[in-house]
């Protein structure tokens, strides 16, 4: 045995596996059943598979040592008998005992060999445990025979986990692989607890489902699994399999990818990650068509399908939907599940008709928690379950429930705390802001009826803006906008120091100065700068200056320090000097917060004394005023904190789904509280033993309140897929089918009022106003599109409109694309767009959110729309031809 593991690389290469098969069949070591799998596994998969197959049946074969010595000298392997017998000449033996020595010290220590596989696997995923090895777990599905050999014992594990093994006392032997290539990248074991497999079972069976596993229970794991039954089922009855895998976050391909799909699966088949950030040579058909595991975010899936031809559309065996309780409404997983449900629509009419069907793929949704959408009842609950079971067409969702103790084990519960801060002491920092917006609203005479600093006065401000840009009313819709900043302030002032909350002022007024004073276009003049301000930008900006030193003086004073901030700190030292490895994640509201809170600990060195090492995360996105994070920043963050270096996140809820963070033993929820599936998703993130999660919240802020909604709605949400697992087959699929069908028409409704809404109105018939002045920019025939987004102005003196200044913004965004600057209102400073260079020529690109857009129509009517898809008008696409220089020279 030892010699065939030892020569077992150069026997597959060299060996061909039929005749040899063949001539052990004639002489009796294998019966007609090894026979016909050898050829099949050859037929398949080709020569060197067949061989290994030949080799795992052998061994298992009583006294087969001398007779398949002669089989392969008759068969013309004479070189392979005398390496395994050991009838050499002197100098190959000694060649062969150079080449060997390493491998033979390895094998007198088998125990090296489990040690590296044991540590690839606890790579893999530090929530298995590494005991878990392929000969402990027994699955019933796979039959395991033991024979006796020498002093060692054979298991061979049945086709499905693809792996046959020698045991001796010491340790587990690989025996499929050459046991050099074996030791350089050791292939991990994939296996299922008992609990995976109870969730797993039906799919396995070919069943369309939902498993709902929670966090840390290794649900990608039973995803990989299956991936692997599916495609072997369908390569063994000769049938094409293709699986996607669909994420909903970039970095989750990646993740996917390297720690579960390819590690388990890239020996038999071909895998591949993509997501937006590919970059990619070839078409996704072709990548699709070229690879058997398709791992990508499910937008790219949907573009494709949106732009293939009907022979480019590649059928999918499987698709698995990961966090797949996203599969709703009009969310692109849902447009994605919409088509098939149409395909299954299609095929009941084409069966009655007797024709072929459409192929239906395999349908495997992935959650934690499906959440109850909202419901304040046990029937909307149940309802909301129902249509996600729908819309992903499942047959039944799968929670434990015979190993529940076994996910006990696995998945430690937290223990829960809450903090709550006192806000009911004196902040003169509060109170001079909220002075400051009297002032202001006082001036320009707007009174609103909700309390200062809170979401509902942000909502009405922004609705003056709005109103008052309509209106024209532009000292209105400016103090409008300032009194929004004052407004963040005080959230900010809330959340984190008062020094941020006046960093935040200052820099806007700083930004305000600097927009209001218009140098000349031309650098060479010497044209002093001008001024823009009107009456109302010299009342705000000069009462911001006037007030500027008082607030300064106050964020100097400690005393006044925000109380939450307090209680922060003080769970933070408890729970960093509990234990000897802690790691934690404080999860809050917004980048502005995460960035200032990790400012904050870097500001205090009583946090570093305890050990602390701290760094925020935040989203890509770049809809925020603070710049995003790139997904190579993120990615190089989330391996600090794996590796211990960074030893406390600060995260936006970028951390809260998916995102494979190192269990940690503390997850502070500071102020923020959302709905119950991102409570049950940050809760599942503080799994190490003795763990503690937290709430830190003022008594005002009603973050309490929402919480025991939270745990109200988890329990309503389990009770009601308890009942959906409950009800009767027939009951299930008629309320399946309805919702479904439900949702096709919805769709086809919201197709028909958008194709109305985008062919309604002619480009002639509208006109832009500068947001802030009232002054009329350009009509909606002077608007070409560019790649069908950028929008550009084409009027010919449109340049008399406007400056161009350095975009300061995207600056102060250290932004990585490049803009010729920022273009604003000559008269009033406004900002209006950016200059974009397309080909060579230089364009005035248009942010519509900065105009005003006048309907000239049978009555003249007043918008403001944040998006140009909102507009239900289709522009031209830009002519580069008419607007290129001539080339014909004078």
């Amino acid at each position: 045995v030892h010699l065939v593991q030892l020569l077992h690389g150069t026997l597959v290469d060299r060996m061909r596996a039929v005749p040899v098969a063949e001539k052990c069949l004639e002489m009796g070591i294998f019966q007609d059943e090894d026979m016909d799998r050898i050829q099949t596994v050859t037929d398949n998969r080709g020569n060197r598979d067949g061989a290994r197959e030949l080799l795992s049946r052998i061994v298992q074969k009583k006294d087969w040592f001398s007779p398949f010595l002669v089989a392969l000298r008759e068969t013309q392997h004479e070189d392979l008998a005398d390496d395994l017998s050991g009838n050499t000449g002197e100098n190959k033996q000694n060649g062969m005992e150079q080449t060997t020595n390493e491998e033979t010290e390895v094998t007198s220590q088998p125990g090296h060999i489990i040690e590296e596989n044991l540590k690839l696997e606890e790579n893999v995923d530090d929530s298995f445990s590494s005991e878990n090895s392929v000969l402990e777990t027994s699955i019933e599905k796979n039959s395991i025979s033991d024979v006796s050999i020498g002093d060692g014992s054979v298991s061979n594990l049945n086709e499905d986990l693809g792996e046959s093994c020698t045991t001796s006392d010491s340790g587990t032997f690989p025996f499929n692989e050459d046991e050099v290539e074996r030791r350089a990248s050791p292939q991990p074991d994939l296996t299922l607890r008992d609990y995976q497999m109870e969730v797993a079972k039906p799919a396995l069976s070919g069943e369309n489902i939902i498993i709902c596993l929670p966090t840390g229970s290794g649900k990608t794991r039973v995803a990989v699994y299956i991936t692997k039954d599916h495609l072997d089922k369908k390569r063994r009855a000769s049938e094409p399999g293709k699986v996607i895998v669909l994420v909903n976050k970039v970095p989750l391909v990646e993740q996917h990818l390297q720690t579960e799909f390819s590690p388990f699966l890239k020996r038999w088949y071909q895998v591949i990650g993509l997501s937006g950030d590919s970059q990619l040579k070839i078409s996704f058909p072709e990548v699709v068509r070229r690879n058997d595991v398709i791992i990508c975010t499910a937008q790219i899936l949907e573009n494709s399908l949106l732009n293939a031809s009907k022979e480019d559309e590649e059928d999918f065996s499987l698709i698995i939907i990961d966090e797949c309780h996203h599969t709703q409404k009009e969310g692109v997983y849902n447009n994605i599940m919409r088509r098939y449900l149409k395909e299954k629509m299609k095929n009941r009419k084409l069966a009655k008709e007797n024709k072929p069907l459409i192929p239906q793929p395999q349908i495997l949704g992935l959650t934690a928690s499906p959440g109850v959408g909202g419901a304040k009842s046990s029937s909307k609950a149940e309802e909301h379950i129902l249509k996600i079971c729908a819309n992903l067409d499942a047959c039944r969702i799968m929670t434990v429930e015979e190993h529940s103790s076994q996910l006990k084990n696995q998945v430690k519960e937290p223990s829960k705390k809450t903090v709550i801060a006192d806000d009911k002491k004196r902040d003169p920092f509060k109170e001079r802001i909220i002075e400051i917006m009297t002032e202001i609203q006082n001036y320009c005479q707007l009174h609103p009826k909700s309390e200062f600093g809170t979401q509902t006065y942000e909502q009405w401000v922004i609705r003056e803006e709005r109103r008052a840009a309509k209106e024209q009313k532009r000292r209105e819709r400016v103090c409008a906008e300032h009194l929004k900043k004052y407004n963040d302030a005080l959230q900010i002032n809330d959340t984190i120091r008062m020094v941020d909350a006046y960093n935040h002022l200052n820099s806007f007024y700083k930004e305000e100065k600097s927009k209001k004073t218009v140098r000349s276009d031309d650098d060479d003049s010497d044209e002093p700068a001008v001024s823009k301000q009107d009456e109302t930008d010299e009342f705000l900006i000069g009462l911001f200056h006037a007030k500027k030193k008082k607030l300064k003086d106050l964020t100097g004073k400690p005393e006044n320090e925000n109380e939450k901030l307090i209680k922060l700190r003080n769970t933070l030292m408890e729970e960093f000097t509990k234990t000897e490895e802690p790691r934690g994640i404080i999860f809050t509201k917004t980048r502005l917060s995460a960035s200032a809170l990790f400012q904050w600990i870097k500001d205090n060195p009583k946090f570093e004394e305890v050990g602390i090492r701290a760094h925020y995360l935040i989203g890509s996105g770049h809809k925020s005023e603070m710049k995003p994070m790139t997904q190579n920043e993120q990615r190089e963050v989330i391996d600090k904190f794996r590796r211990g270096s960074v030893n406390l996140l600060i995260a936006t809820t970028v951390a809260e789904e998916g995102l494979d963070i190192k269990e940690c033993n503390i997850v502070i929820r500071y102020g923020l509280v959302t709905n119950e599936i991102a409570m049950v998703q940050a809760r599942g993130r503080a799994r190490a033993d003795e763990s503690t999660y937290a709430l830190v919240a003022s008594t005002g802020s009603g973050a309490v309140e929402r919480e025991d909604v939270n745990m109200f709605r988890e329990k309503m949400m389990y009770k009601a897929i308890q009942r959906v697992q409950k009800m009767p087959q027939e009951e299930y699929l008629n309320k399946i089918e309805s919702f479904q069908l439900q949702s096709i028409v919805e769709k086809q409704m919201k197709a028909k009022k958008d194709q109305l809404k985008t062919y309604k109105k002619n480009p002639s018939l509208i006109k832009f106003l500068c947001k802030n002045c009232s002054k009329p920019i350009c009509s909606g025939e002077d608007i070409q599109v560019i790649e069908n987004m950028h929008h550009v102005s084409v009027k010919k003196d449109f340049q008399s409109h406007y400056h161009t200044r350095e975009n300061k913004t995207l600056q102060d965004k250290q932004a990585d694309y490049q803009t010729n600057g920022e273009i604003i209102c000559k008269d009033c400073g406004q900002a209006w767009g950016n200059m974009m260079v397309h080909r060579s020529l230089d364009l005035p690109c248009l942010k519509i959110r900065n105009f005003v857009v006048v309907f000239a129509d049978k009555k003249t009517t007043k918008q403001i729309f944040k998006r140009w898809g909102d507009l239900p008008i289709r522009f031209p696409t830009f002519d580069y031809a008419a607007h290129c220089p001539s080339s014909d020279e004078d």
